[in-house]
């Protein structure tokens, strides 16, 4: 099986990009550019202008929002199969957070001419729009649970969307979660404190087991329930 074949595979674990007409994914990937990060790099800046529509093909990418006294805001982490960039291309506004790698990570980037290309057909175009409508409706449910939940139900929520790759919102669901409480804090937007306080009362109630920079969600029912 040849590299190219071993890619299509991996991205098509993505429900978007699985969705594409052979033609679009092949072009995608073939005249994209691939671009490699180190850890703490940074694929782009907030406020920076408009550049290319990215798919993540390896590693963990990390949107967030650093504040002048340099608090960071952490709004989700993108895993492999993500795509994204795009609404900085449709506005030709400039990019609305910073984006940095969490590890190592490889990235295609598809340039202006190429993403203006295919939006003249009209399944990459509506593919588009579905795409936006997904990322939309993540800020609309992180927005809707910080009005209305309570913390420990927001914590709950959040670790389900983890579950499924946040914005990836894979069909698998997940048990074991690869992230660090100071990480989960900084999505919330709530102290390291009261998590390791609300934790604590999840893992007592049996909804999750605490480990090292892992959370395992015991009970999906339990933590689901959570209100």
């Amino acid at each position: 099986m040849g590299e190219e074949d071993q890619l299509l595979i991996r991205m098509r674990a993505n429900p978007w990009f699985a969705g594409l007409t052979p033609g679009v994914q092949h072009q995608l990937l073939t005249e994209g550019r691939r671009q490699r990060l180190q850890a703490g790099e940074f694929l782009f800046r907030q406020d920076q202008a408009p550049g290319c529509f990215h798919g993540l093909v390896q590693g963990a990418l990390k949107v967030s929002t650093l504040r002048k006294d340099g608090k960071e805001a952490i709004v989700t982490v993108f895993e492999a199969g993500n795509w994204f960039g795009e609404t900085s291309l449709l506005d030709g506004l400039s990019r609305t957070h910073d984006i940095s790698a969490v590890n190592s990570v490889e990235v295609l980037c598809i340039e202006p001419q190429l993403f203006d290309r295919l939006m003249n057909d009209n399944g990459f175009a509506r593919a588009i729009a579905t795409l936006q409508a997904v990322h939309l409706r993540l800020v609309y449910t992180m927005l809707e649970d910080s009005m209305l939940r309570t913390t420990r139900a927001r914590i709950a929520r959040r670790l389900e969307h983890l579950a499924r790759g946040d914005a990836t919102r894979s069909p698998n669901q997940r048990y074991v979660i690869d992230i660090t409480q100071d990480a989960l804090a900084m999505m919330l937007g709530i102290t390291r404190q009261t998590l390791a306080l609300e934790l604590k009362t999840m893992a007592a109630e049996g909804a999750l087991v605490l480990k090292y920079r892992q959370l395992q969600i015991a009970s999906l029912e339990r933590l689901r329930a959570i209100e």
